[in-house]
């Protein structure tokens, strides 16, 4: 029997029932030794009381279409300057191209994202979308961060709500959730100063979802905030979905600190540790329960070992197959950036789970 605190233990089998206050999460964010074990564990059966046996996927492919960004981002190490070796900037014919070579070969999704380039804005958004569902009308296009659409909107002269409205006719079916990084402006002027502001953050997202555009939901951690603004950040996340419901699923980005520029200028601590990962997955599970009951491991981030372990502390879903994922690779990331869905079958399978292929929207789950 696991010797668990007598105050663990309470708030524990509390969450069984109901979802983790905000103290509770802070609280368990510091727990030590065998309270851990009983933190997974129980985010572990929450996890199969909601969503069951399943760990979904999806065959999708990401398509970074520049990587010439005029952003703040000390976290970032895909950056480049325009004409610095190794920049570019594709084409809309080149972005079309990508797309129906991998949809012919079967992905379902297209995750479409780029730098802040000055020659960007959002009637180029509508450009990328346009052409690809013209070519490819069956791929759901998972397109765009709440700071890209700021940004387009900013470079076209249109509001938020403009751009999102015109985003949705061209054919946009979803948006990422990533630029929240760590939802605290002061954390947040730190790491990625002159991005858009929390409230900024906010309002995009519960503009989309207001126009029926759905996100994902993310939240980088490992770098200079604390333990507060790790439970901080998931309670705004769970704050919005109360209202909005728009979220599909939240997404975990443990700091890949190597490359980057915040890090080597010794202003952000080395990441996470793998204990701080499962209590993220564990905590999450608890206080989001059925509101966002997706929980996602990026195992491009975590390797897939790890993945396998946090598939244990509350997660049910790993993400996809990917095609490309140059963000996390040029900050550090060693796990490759594309993998098959026989592997992650197999991964799944080892831990006595059962796969499944999804759609974008966890609306089609196919056991396989």
């Amino acid at each position: 029997m696991l010797n668990i605190s007598e105050k663990t233990k309470k708030i524990l089998e509390k969450s069984i029932d109901e979802p983790l206050s905000y103290d509770d999460a802070l609280y368990l964010m510091n727990v030590k030794g065998h309270d851990i074990n009983g933190l997974i564990a129980t985010a572990d059966l929450v996890r199969d009381e909601i969503v069951g046996n399943n760990v979904t996927f999806i065959n999708n492919w990401n398509i970074n279409f520049t990587n010439i960004c005029s952003g703040t981002c000390g976290f970032c190490a895909f950056k480049k300057n325009d004409g610095e070796d190794d920049s570019f900037f594709m084409s809309i014919d080149e972005i079309v191209d990508i797309a129906k070579e991998v949809h012919k070969n079967g992905a379902t999704e297209l995750c479409i994202q780029g730098g802040l380039h000055e020659n960007v804005d959002a009637y180029f958004y509508e450009d990328i979308v346009k052409n690809v569902k013209s070519e490819c009308p069956d791929v759901h296009l998972h397109a765009f961060s709440p700071m890209e659409i700021y940004y387009g909107s900013k470079q076209a002269e249109l509001s938020v709500d403009e751009t999102i409205k015109m985003l949705k006719k061209a054919g946009l079916g979803t948006i990422t959730g990533t630029a929240a990084e760590i939802l605290d402006d002061d954390v947040r002027k730190v790491i990625c100063n002159g991005k858009l502001s929390v409230a900024e953050w906010e309002d995009v997202v519960k503009t989309a979802h207001r126009n029926g555009i759905r996100s994902t939901c993310t939240m980088m951690y490992g770098h200079v905030e604390t333990l507060e603004d790790r439970v901080k950040h998931m309670e705004i996340l769970r704050n919005i979905q109360k209202e909005t419901h728009g979220f599909t699923e939240f997404v975990p980005l443990t700091f890949m600190h190597e490359n980057t520029p915040i890090y080597q200028r010794g202003k952000a601590s080395p990441g996470a540790t793998g204990v701080e990962d499962l209590k993220v997955y564990a905590i999450s599970r608890l206080m989001f329960r059925d509101l966002i009951p997706n929980i996602q491991v990026s195992w491009v981030k975590l390797g897939f070992k790890f993945a396998q372990t946090c598939l244990l502390a509350g997660a049910n879903d790993m993400g996809g197959t990917l095609g490309e994922e140059n963000i996390s690779k040029s900050a550090g990331a060693s796990y490759g950036v594309s993998t098959e869905i026989e592997n992650l079958k197999s991964i799944i399978k080892d831990i006595g789970r059962t796969p499944a292929i999804r759609d974008t929207l966890y609306e089609n789950i196919k056991e396989v």
